[in-house]
């Protein structure tokens, strides 16, 4: 999603979603669904007189030829005008000279009938339609290619069937048409596949064949004709000719190769060295023939030079040194650009900064140039064009373009065309519309009424076309809804029902979704849970499905996906998701994923892992040695990468840091801090919030430090506590949690804080059925419960007069329960009662089940209250009286105790744990 959301608020998530971009279409390539404007293929035609081959006059002479001559001459674009070119006895006259002049025959009749199909859609201004199409077919079923037939017939037969349409696959479609449309590919592709192999001496071959087949292979495949393996041997016999023949290729040759190459790759042609080496062989040649290049074969250029990047090319010295030559030539032409070449133009410009593009001078000129005809050509752009160039623009914005009032004027006109065109998006636009006008907002576009207006309409639209939305849509529009919500969008009828229809089709396409999907998915689950969402049925359903998915493809994630999963199941715990042992699986797993990549993680995501650790452990995560391993991976980066972290990353590691208190080694804890507030004494800007969290997170530390006897005692951090203390009271906070941070601060420090805290106080049974054991034991023994001591949060019991406190610590005072790893919140509470003069004694609720697990506590305190206890064998200990304080456990004893008694309390010494309390800094 965004990459992920750093830490508590999510501000710094990346979504990012550079998967998220709208299908690309070159300018010329037209629209597959058929829906909208129908573009003319980019492949300059023959339309000039055929040659009469000598001898052969009677031949060329038919009637097939004066009718291919009578179309020409026509305006075709009526049902009559079809309905002339489905005739009977054409076919018949086609098969006629075919069958005459047998292997003579060079298909050159073939050719012209089928250039008359696509000149007749040329005028439609759009491909057959499924029902034209069918008539077709019923007439092709004897329309057969022979290998006789010459290189031109060949090559325009397949270039304008394709570019007609011919070969669409629709859906549903015929089984009849289907079989006629496989044979007739199959014997057309066995011809030049033919051609192809023949010595180059016995070939015909030429340049501008090669481009008209490779851009029509690569438009078969774009329009979803099924990869045969005698299509994938088309493209690789023709791809050595392009490299034999490339100094004869016109500029519009060269810019429609490479467009059918990026066409090729992107729709999962193999990328295999052939078409490397193709890529290769024309780069050169576009820097050769800069000056020539018209404004269509520069938006074709660019739209294919971005897609192959995204692709996996290599940007080489030649790409770069043609990108270079290409860019000028935007502005220079910038008046000749239709809308859809804005449109293309600012995709591929995006996606070139996306995938690394620095944004030269160059380039932001030709952004400019591009964004100031948006303006004045919006009553031309179709909805896939406006829904591609909010997407473009988003994705620049998103990549650092400056918010000129070029672009604000841009996004104003796009704006209200999206909503004059609201109901002609598809499943599509409407996904990429939602992604882009969430990127933008996330980047600081102001939601104005009509941008919430365009948000609002195209969220009824998502539940009109639910079932339309392919796996990588319901992610993009889950996505750009979380952040939508994240941004402050108000959750009104038609967002609940966007995101109520699409949460079925988690389940149903949950083969679909790859890991990027998935950790998207998760990760804009948990925001909107986290901003009020209900958890549903269906929602828990959808999570439940993608926690499997998780586990199937546990070892494709990559870090930034890694990040974004363990934040989103932090979130969803601490909103209330079951931890099933499927969620604990996903939790174990990507914990070793993170200890295996510790090196490959950025410091936003180190931030985001610590802060989703720390916070899954706060909810009772078992402490595992994938947990322990993955923070000691993680923490000597913190040390490397110091110098990276923006506030927001500081606060939240120190409160990560302090929340796991002892699972940290003493030593990498004070290394890992001193790192980072030296950070904050360098005046950086920090709001209230991440003030009081790294106040929280010092204090934790000082904590830690007071209560090891063997620990340096200085005072360094106290020093960095004060400062965190006076720039938290000169905000003047007005939360409870930032008070009580603020008063515990005070009580530290030995200032006065004008915050008068109170706690709600809960009683539990086994502090309750322990405090009755010891009245029983000791009668005369005053005790009073749930006292605040200073105004610092309740003590479970207080011996009054004997200045004791009793901390009875049940399981969440640890790290991951273990009854031994006291957490940040318990260490500061301990601390803050000793630093005011008070014994603490604490009690691990596990040792409290029964009157036989309490005696040895009980006649412990008794001996610390110089009371002999029946039975006991042991002398009794003298309880300290100067008021001087510590703690059970040799390691907690302070420094003041003398080493004599410091051994025998160690002799005694009860187990250690932690105090629930409500002051922690999330």
């Amino acid at each position: 999603m965004d990459g992920s959301s750093a830490g508590i608020s999510g501000q710094y998530t990346r979504s990012d979603n550079d998967y998220n971009q709208p299908d690309d279409h070159a300018p010329s390539s037209g629209r597959a669904s058929g829906r909208g404007r129908y573009r003319h293929a980019t492949v300059r035609q023959w339309d000039n007189p055929l040659r009469i081959a000598p001898g052969r006059n009677e031949f060329y002479h038919s009637s097939g030829t004066r009718f291919s001559q009578h179309l020409q001459r026509r305006s075709v674009n009526s049902a009559q005008d079809f309905n002339a070119l489905i005739k009977q006895e054409i076919m018949d006259d086609l098969v006629s000279k075919s069958d005459r002049f047998g292997h003579r025959y060079d298909g050159r009749n073939h050719g012209q009938y089928a250039s008359s199909i696509k000149k007749y859609t040329s005028a439609a201004q759009r491909p057959l339609n499924r029902g034209e199409q069918s008539q077709l077919m019923r007439l092709l079923q004897n329309f057969t290619a022979t290998r006789s037939w010459n290189w031109r017939s060949l090559t325009t037969t397949l270039h304008s069937f394709t570019s007609a349409g011919v070969f669409t696959p629709h859906k549903p479609m015929d089984e009849h048409v289907k079989l006629t449309q496989a044979a007739l590919l199959s014997t057309l592709l066995d011809a030049i596949i033919f051609k192809c192999n023949q010595k180059p001496e016995a070939s015909d071959i030429g340049a501008q064949g090669i481009a008209n087949l490779l851009w029509a292979m690569a438009k078969l495949v774009s329009n979803g004709q099924e990869r045969t393996a005698e299509l994938k041997e088309a493209v690789a016999v023709l791809l050595p000719h392009v490299n034999v023949q490339k100094d004869q290729f016109i500029p519009q040759a060269i810019a429609n190769l490479l467009w059918a190459m990026a066409k090729l790759v992107d729709n999962t042609q193999e990328r295999a060295p052939e078409i490397n080496k193709t890529v290769a062989a024309l780069l050169p040649h576009v820097n050769l023939q800069k000056d020539k290049f018209n404004a269509r074969d520069i938006a074709n250029l660019l739209w294919a030079m971005a897609k192959l990047v995204d692709n996996g090319q290599e940007r080489t010295p030649d790409f770069n040194e043609a990108l270079v030559a290409l860019l000028p030539h935007v502005n220079e032409q910038k008046d000749q650009f239709i809308p859809q070449h804005i449109t293309n133009l600012l995709w591929a410009m995006a996606k070139l900064v996306d995938n690394g593009q620095d944004h030269t001078p160059e380039l932001k000129e030709a952004a400019a140039a591009l964004l100031s005809h948006v303006n004045a050509q919006k009553a031309h752009f179709i909805p896939q064009g406006i829904a591609n160039l909010w997407w473009a623009m988003a994705k620049l914005v998103d990549n650092g373009l400056d918010r000129t009032p070029v672009l604000k004027e841009a996004m104003v006109a796009l704006l209200l065309l999206v909503n004059v065109q609201k109901e002609q998006f598809n499943s599509q636009d409407i996904a990429s519309l939602l992604w882009a006008m969430a990127k933008l907002v996330y980047n600081g576009q102001e939601r104005t009424p009509e941008f919430n207006e365009t948000v609002a309409a195209l969220l009824h639209q998502v539940n009109a076309h639910k079932d339309q939305f392919n796996a990588q849509e319901i992610t993009n529009l889950l996505w750009a809804m979380a952040k939508l919500v994240d941004r402050g969008l108000e959750r009104t009828t038609e967002l609940k029902d966007a995101v109520a229809a699409l949460l079925p089709h988690v389940n149903a396409q949950k083969d679909q979704f790859i890991p990027q999907h998935i950790a998207n998915l998760l990760w804009a689950m948990a925001k909107l849970v986290d901003n009020g969402y209900e958890q549903t049925p269906e929602f828990n359903e959808a999570v439940a499905t993608l926690l499997t998915c998780v586990n199937v493809q546990k070892a494709n994630f990559n870090p930034q996906e890694i990040t974004n999963l363990l934040w989103a199941t932090a979130k969803l715990v601490n909103s209330g998701q079951e931890r099933t042992p499927e969620f604990k699986e996903v939790v174990s797993a990507l914990l070793r994923h993170v200890n295996a990549q510790n090196a490959n993680f950025n410091p936003q995501e180190i931030n985001n892992l610590l802060w989703a650790i720390a916070k899954l452990v706060d909810n009772g995560q078992e402490q595992t040695p994938e947990l322990k391993d993955a923070v000691a991976a993680l923490l000597p980066h913190v040390n490397a990468q110091k110098d990276q972290f923006i506030p927001q990353h500081i606060a939240n590691l120190l409160w990560a840091m302090a929340k796991l208190g002892e699972l940290i080694e003493l030593n990498l804890a004070i290394s890992t801090f001193e790192s980072l507030v030296y950070r904050i004494s360098k005046n950086l800007l920090f709001s209230q919030e991440e003030i009081s969290m790294s106040l929280w997170g010092v204090m934790v530390l000082c904590a830690r430090l007071a209560l090891d006897s063997n620990a340096n005692k200085n005072n360094v951090f106290e020093k960095h506590m004060d400062d965190l203390f006076t720039r938290l009271e000169n905000t003047s906070p007005d939360n409870e949690e930032d008070q009580s941070i603020m008063f515990m601060a005070a009580s530290w420090l030995g200032r006065t804080c004008s915050v008068v805290r109170h706690y709600q106080t809960i009683i539990s049974k086994n502090q309750a059925d322990f405090r009755d054991q010891l009245k029983s034991s000791i009668p005369s023994l005053k005790i009073e419960e749930e006292k605040s001591l200073n105004s610092l949060p309740p003590v479970d019991l207080l011996l009054p007069d004997n200045n004791m406190v009793i901390e009875v610590q049940g399981p969440r005072h640890y790290v991951g329960g273990d009854f031994k790893t006291r957490n940040g919140s318990t260490l500061l509470k301990i601390a803050l009662l000793q630093k005011a003069g008070f014994e603490v004694i604490e009690i691990p609720t596990n040792q409290l089940l029964n009157n036989d697990l309490m005696k040895p506590y009980i006649d412990q305190i008794k001996i610390r209250l110089s009371i002999p206890s029946q039975g006991h064998g042991s002398a009794p200990l003298q309880r300290r009286r100067s008021g001087a304080a510590y703690v059970t456990g040799e390691k907690h004893l302070t420094e003041q105790t003398n080493p004599a008694k410091r051994k025998k309390i160690a002799s005694n010494r009860l187990p250690p744990i932690m105090t629930q309390v409500n002051f922690s800094a999330q």
